[in-house]
């Protein structure tokens, strides 16, 4: 019966839909998905859906008040291995591209407020993050560039649309060379 149960838990994970997938149910600690990156182009990327919600802070953020600049939007949890390892680099990338005008975010998938914010002091992670305990800000790129795996990231142009996407955990050269050609791109 246990077996029966991991092995259903196991299959729900395989596809990496962010609403079937949970931390519990998949054995591992991200939520897998098909590692990788997609480069869509400066203006053929798909528009980022309307995004809004609460902050870990407790105050209310819309996705278009940065718009007209380039965002990296993160999908991310505490609970999450690859994100744990990636958190630094982040935060690196963030100190070096915020005097720029790019604009970091992130999406904290399943945690509590204060898990969230543990884990953002401990790595040292300056920018604001949604809380998302339900997926409701993951599903609403359903239609367009799904996060299908956490950790994702984003890279969204200044046009609203989306420039790149990357599941799984990024690099620092990698992650500074998509943002460094959504830079490039005009608004």
């Amino acid at each position: 019966m246990l077996a029966l149960g991991a092995s259903l838990a196991l299959a729900a994970c395989e596809g990496g839909a962010i609403g079937q997938s949970t931390a519990a149910s998949n054995g591992q600690s991200f939520v897998s998905g098909s590692a990788g990156t997609t480069v869509y182009g400066a203006t053929s990327g798909p528009a980022a859906p309307r995004v809004t919600g609460t902050l870990l802070s407790g105050s209310k953020f819309a996705l278009a008040q940065y718009r007209g600049q380039v965002v990296v939007l993160n999908f991310w949890g505490s609970w999450c291995t690859p994100c744990r390892a990636e958190a630094p680099l982040l935060a690196q990338l963030a100190r070096h591209f915020t005097p720029r005008g790019v604009r970091f975010l992130g999406v904290d998938i399943r945690d509590s407020p204060a898990t969230a914010r543990a884990f953002q002091s401990r790595f040292g992670i300056s920018y604001p993050s949604l809380n998302d305990p339900g997926d409701e800000i993951a599903l609403a790129f359903r239609d367009t560039v799904p996060p299908a795996g956490i950790p994702t990231t984003l890279v969204i142009g200044r046009n609203g649309r989306i420039a790149a996407r990357v599941i799984g955990q990024v690099s620092y050269p990698g992650l500074r060379g998509l943002i460094s050609q959504a830079l490039a791109q005009p608004a």
